[in-house]
């Protein structure tokens, strides 16, 4: 299983970026994929996440600037990020999880059950 994240960079506050993320090694269908966020010294925490019907949940920063889509055909997750905060930054983690959506983003403990990890992308955003 191999998830493998791009288009993170350095934008300035209301900038934009898009994200991606491409999976293989499994059926991707069968899960939730969601996007998280690290800073130095926190928790890695759900930023936004879809199930294979289309069903999404945001964490409350982002909702209205932030989209989360997949396209099945590709095996490919993305987020849109618009309208960027320097509260936005951090080291973005691609995750294909078992669980709703809901659980990514609201779910302190255990956010993303056996779930399947990418590297990494970092974004900055200066003001």
């Amino acid at each position: 299983v191999q998830l493998v994240e791009s288009g993170g960079g350095s934008v300035q506050a209301g900038g934009s970026l898009r994200l991606s993320c491409v999976v293989s090694g499994y059926t991707y269908s069968k899960y939730c994929m969601g996007w998280f966020r690290q800073t130095p010294g926190k928790e890695r925490k759900g930023v936004a996440a879809i199930d294979s019907d289309g069903g999404s949940s945001y964490v409350d920063s982002v909702k209205g600037r932030f989209t989360i889509s997949q396209d099945n055909a590709k095996n490919t997750l993305y987020l849109q990020m618009n309208s960027l905060k320097p509260e936005d930054t951090g080291m973005y983690y691609c995750a294909a999880c078992f669980g709703p959506p809901a659980r990514v983003v609201y779910d302190d403990y255990d956010p993303c059950p056996s779930g399947y990890w990418g590297q990494g992308t970092q974004v900055t955003v200066s003001s």
